[in-house]
């Protein structure tokens, strides 16, 4: 099979395609074709080998046709979407022409959707969804603030509270991208700064019932100082750069207010947190209906692997990079 290799760690150019052996589906595994994938920040730390040595192949996510599968619960040519469980970390991943992922990390999807289109739904609605709905558990007629709104996950998660009744105000860097966030369903859109809380608790007073933070340890803080008595922060992205966070909870959170995280790519497909809680059937109807928003925002041929990567590395995209064979 073809696949794409990190030939040593650094920029776009230790990408190389390569002639790999094909791999096979051991139990509790299932060998897909894959069609089409989406590009994600997490491989750009792989890439540079910023979190320790990784797996030869990349890529987190992919959608694509089921090849084998030794335990039967999936049929071959059977249409699929797989995320994490290791891929691209601990066992080769999705830039490939074939992957073996974890069974517990794959979903089957009825859908007349394109594959570049279906290919930008897995991890970012995965990741929203369960951030959203199963640990801030959002409710209709709450108010959200959703920080890194024009990233990819960032537009899933709008998407998907706006549909939930939630009233949303999104961020951004840019006013340009006001438009585009409001028609995914925001109410208002405020422009990123480190003290946005300020204008936010000025505007909203103590209406703000969560915050789904993708910027990260840059912004937490502010974050916090944005909720309501019971509010709720969840952290699941560093789009603002990772690195440690010196916190000192009693003197730097507000009182009677909650922080979570929810690192998608390490437990996604465990017990605790598994695929069966992500209605992908249903977003994936949603986004071929018009409900949802989630066309890709550029698609690259697999030859094309380095200007993905270069265009993904300056956070300009505006949505979600997506890979076709």
């Amino acid at each position: 099979m073809r696949a794409i290799v990190i030939k040593q760690y650094g920029g776009p150019e230790m990408l190389a395609i390569e002639k790999r052996p094909d791999p096979k589906a051991e139990a509790g595994q299932v060998l897909i074709e894959v069609k089409a994938f989406g590009l994600n920040h997490a491989e750009i730390y792989f890439r540079k080998g910023a979190w320790g040595d990784v797996a030869e192949i990349s890529g987190i996510e992919c959608v694509g046709l089921v090849k084998s599968d030794p335990e039967g619960r999936f049929a071959p040519g059977q249409k699929v979407i797989a995320i994490v469980g290791g891929m691209g970390r601990s066992i080769n991943g999705s830039y490939a022409e074939l992957v073996s992922v974890p069974s517990t990390n794959v979903a089957a999807v009825e859908t007349t959707l394109s594959w570049e289109e279906l290919a930008a739904i897995p991890e970012s609605y995965a990741t929203a969804w369960t951030s959203l709905m199963g640990i801030l558990a959002l409710k209709k007629g709450q108010t959200v603030v959703i920080r890194g709104a024009t990233s990819a996950l960032g537009q899933a998660a709008v998407n998907i509270a706006a549909h939930a009744g939630a009233r949303v105000i999104a961020t951004a860097r840019s006013a340009d991208r006001a438009a585009l966030l409001e028609g995914l369903g925001a109410r208002d859109v405020l422009l990123e700064a480190p003290t946005l809380s300020e204008l936010v608790r000025e505007r909203y007073r103590d209406e703000i019932d969560a915050v789904l933070d993708i910027v990260g340890n840059t912004t937490v803080l502010d974050s916090l100082a944005m909720l309501r008595r019971g509010g709720h922060v969840c952290l699941v992205g560093f789009l603002g750069g990772g690195g440690p966070l010196s916190l000192e909870p009693v003197f730097q959170m507000p009182s009677g207010t909650q922080l979570s995280v929810f690192a998608s790519a390490l437990v996604t497909g465990t017990p605790a947190f598994p695929l069966s809680e992500i209605p992908f059937q249903a977003i994936a109807d949603r986004v071929a209906d018009g409900t949802y928003k989630a066309k890709p925002a550029k698609v690259f041929r697999f030859d094309q692997i380095h200007a993905a990567h270069r265009l993904m590395e300056t956070n300009g995209a505006g949505g979600k990079l997506v890979v076709a064979l």
